[in-house]
């Protein structure tokens, strides 16, 4: 990374459709501005990883396909940390209502893991209902800068 790169500040805002389409898009953009800021291979791992979880979330549990709602990303890096919110226009949820994913027969089950791996691979989340109806998932990582 060159360091007028890691000095600059950047941000990249779409509309995107309820699709599992706008999934690999939204990862791919993601990763791009990722790679650009430097992260490490592991970190882009998790970082794709975080969005793809949090637009599938968005697409199939917020907005249920709609094809008449959309899915906000928005991506912001500073020299200090690297910033994805993703907002859907569905009902909204509350995070203390999810099951534990790693606790009892929850271990079997295929689905329910995402923002438990959310949580895992970035250094914050956070969820807020939007008004009148939506949710917001904000992640950060943070920019561990090499000497």
């Amino acid at each position: 990374m060159g360091d007028d790169l890691a000095e600059e500040s950047k941000t990249v805002d779409q509309v995107l459709d309820s699709t599992l389409e706008s999934v690999d898009k939204a990862e791919r953009v993601a990763l791009d501005l990722a790679h650009e800021s430097g992260f490490s291979d592991e970190d882009l791992d998790r970082i794709g990883m975080s969005v793809r979880e949090c637009m599938v979330n968005a697409v199939v549990h917020g907005n249920r396909y709609n094809a008449h709602k959309k899915v906000r990303l928005s991506l912001s890096r500073t020299p200090e940390r690297f910033t994805i919110r993703i907002a859907d226009e569905g009902e909204g949820f509350n995070p203390m209502d999810l099951p534990d994913p790693v606790a009892g027969d929850n271990l079997m089950r295929h689905s329910g893991r995402g923002i438990f791996l959310m949580r895992a691979f970035m250094d914050d989340l956070q969820v807020r209902h939007l008004e009148p109806a939506g949710t917001e998932v904000t992640l950060v990582k943070n920019v561990v800068v090499k000497k």
